[in-house]
């Protein structure tokens, strides 16, 4: 997949395939169900709709934590969680750190992934990835940790299984799009950067409307930088939008991070302050 992107977007709740189909993104990372649940789930028109416009649908899928409103998701795990449910993210309700290396999650990762085959998504974009650190870290409340190597090892076997898994079941054309815990390139023996297309970024140049120190940013490029080297495609998303329309400081900032980004050669995401990602931020002449 030699493919080249020049616009993406990203709406994780309440998508429109017919909106996605006219809005001139060129790669659209999506749920696979309108409200995340068994009953929302796009038809294969649906998502063969958007194929035709010429937008490449990627379907989200977190890897490292269990959200409660999912097929998967059992009642009485609130009472009586199986060994590989952890803790409830608290920034997050209804999310749970899950211990990926286990073959009961990869079960259900892998019937998800059938669902998302199954209705023609060409791509998955995959969530918590830097999961790899909590389970290192030996504050994460937990009463159990792995070396950092060991766990980054156990995340990238993963997405390596399931790179395989999902082109083997579509002659090998299938965007596997991690997103965050970058760091984890630290840890690859080159199979995750053979396996990947691309990787998603958020809060690179920017925190909220607030530019992040050079330093920090710079700690983050290199790994981007790295992969933008190996033929790698970089998404990058920064809720710098704060909604007042496209002009005065919100203009400004909205400028200076597609400048940044692009002079790196990523491919960036304007995205709404609030973090919804329930609607499709276009601005005109702009984005896409």
């Amino acid at each position: 997949m030699d493919i080249q992107f020049d616009s993406w977007a990203c709406q994780l709740q309440l998508a429109d395939p017919h909106e996605i189909s006219s809005s001139g993104f060129e790669l659209v990372v999506m749920d696979y169900s309108k409200d995340g649940t068994e009953d929302g789930e796009y038809t294969t028109e649906e998502i063969e709709m958007i194929k035709s416009a010429g937008v490449v649908p990627i379907a989200y899928l977190s890897v490292g934590e269990a959200e409660n409103y999912r097929f998967y998701w059992k009642d009485d795990w609130q009472i009586a969680p199986p060994e590989w449910l952890g803790r409830e993210n608290e920034n997050w309700k209804g999310n749970y750190a899950v211990r990926y290396w286990y073959d009961e999650w990869k079960k259900i990762l892998f019937a998800y992934l059938d669902r998302i085959l199954s209705q023609g998504f060409i791509g998955v974009y995959l969530d918590k990835v830097d999961e790899f650190e909590y389970w290192s870290d030996p504050n994460n409340g937990e009463g159990f940790t792995l070396p950092e190597d060991e766990s980054a090892e156990e995340m990238i076997n993963l997405i390596v299984d399931i790179a395989k898994y999902c082109r083997e079941r579509t002659d090998g054309m299938f965007y596997i799009i991690p997103q965050n815990g970058e760091r984890i390139l630290d840890y690859d023996d080159g199979r995750l950067l053979m396996n990947i297309s691309g990787w998603g970024v958020e809060d690179l140049f920017y925190s909220g409307i607030e530019p992040l120190p050079y330093d920090i940013v710079q700690q983050r490029k290199r790994y981007f930088d790295f992969l933008i080297k190996n033929g790698r495609f970089v998404l990058s998303i920064d809720y710098v939008d704060d909604g007042s329309g496209y002009i005065g400081e919100n203009k400004k900032r909205i400028d200076d991070y597609i400048e940044k980004a692009r002079s790196s050669s990523y491919i960036p995401y304007v995205a709404l302050f609030d973090r919804n990602l329930d609607e499709l931020n276009v601005i005109e002449g702009v984005q896409p």
